[in-house]
């Protein structure tokens, strides 16, 4: 970015105050700014060969901006357990936190975007400003779709509970946030992951996740109606159902109420950002160039 003050300038303005201001302003703004590197975390049955549209906008708008997309538990191997793959990106991302003085930014996928919380509230020193979860589950899942199908191919979702809720289901990653309204009970006494991770069960290390998770400068929720898989779609904003399939939006939740791991500390201190685009397929959200200008560039500085 550059800053140019003209002869024609100096001329239409009167006094050395003027010129001065002018030049250091053209000093100040003559330097190349740095963009924070960017990591960028899949989701369910993807891998980092998919996100080459989101990096090429990241290029355009952010010319020299490092972008890693993290190649780990791709394709079949993200049905691994959540706690397992948080593990695995996290010790593949902490290099690049340490090496980034101002911090880095998070682009997180559908599932993703559940890991990158896992890392965000168990990681005590991470310097992330700004976490951006791109269509993800992040109240849980409770819907009929064809990534269920893929995995469960006998079930409805009113039967998946029998099969998530058991501690061989909880080794499965969808089953990790698998919340069926209609079983609060025991998804609260058998979600391994999205239950501690909100806080809604018992956790003794609920405090410190809090405040490691609240470190973040920046949250943006991005989502929409014509999603198709995100059931709800409002869970990517945190909204769910209530036991009569009613969605509750993120506000009227006891984990927002309560704020059990931050919502509400975020949103009142005017760093929480909601963005809702319809027309977007699950599929499409990281190759939508809309999204990323509407959603995304700005908060990627």
């Amino acid at each position: 970015m550059e800053m140019s003050c003209t002869r024609e300038h100096y001329q239409r303005k009167s006094g050395a105050p003027r010129v001065l201001w002018c030049l250091l302003g053209a000093c100040l703004f003559s330097a190349v700014l740095g963009y924070r590197p960017i990591v960028i975390v899949h989701g369910l049955f993807d891998s980092s060969t998919d996100f080459v549209n989101l990096i090429r906008f990241i290029n355009e708008s952010h010319p020299g901006t490092n972008v890693s997309v993290i190649d780990l538990f791709d394709r079949s191997a993200s049905l691994q357990p959540l706690w397992k793959q948080v593990e695995g990106f996290k010790e593949a991302i902490y290099p690049i936190m340490q090496n980034a003085d101002d911090g880095v930014h998070f682009i997180c996928y559908s599932q993703g975007g559940l890991i990158c919380r896992g890392i965000l509230s168990t990681l005590p020193d991470h310097n992330v400003q700004t976490f951006i979860s791109l269509s993800s589950p992040q109240m849980g899942q409770y819907g009929d779709t064809d990534y269920l199908s893929w995995v469960f191919p006998k079930f409805v979702k009113t039967e998946v509970y029998h099969l998530c809720y058991t501690a061989w289901g909880q080794t499965i990653s969808i089953c990790n946030y698998w919340n069926d309204p209609h079983h609060r009970d025991i998804y609260l006494n058998s979600s391994d992951y999205l239950a501690i991770l909100n806080n809604e069960r018992e956790n003794p290390n609920a405090t410190e996740w809090r405040n490691n998770f609240l470190r973040i400068k920046k949250l943006v929720l991005i989502g929409g109606p014509d999603d198709g898989v995100i059931t709800p779609w409002e869970s990517s904003q945190f909204g769910f159902y209530n036991e009569n399939e009613t969605v509750v939006e993120m506000k009227n939740q006891e984990v927002y109420l309560r704020d059990t791991f931050g919502l509400k500390t975020l949103q009142a201190r005017g760093d929480m950002v909601l963005c809702a685009l319809a027309g977007v397929e699950h599929v499409k959200w990281h190759s939508n160039q809309t999204v990323f200008t509407t959603c995304m560039e700005k908060w990627l500085t």
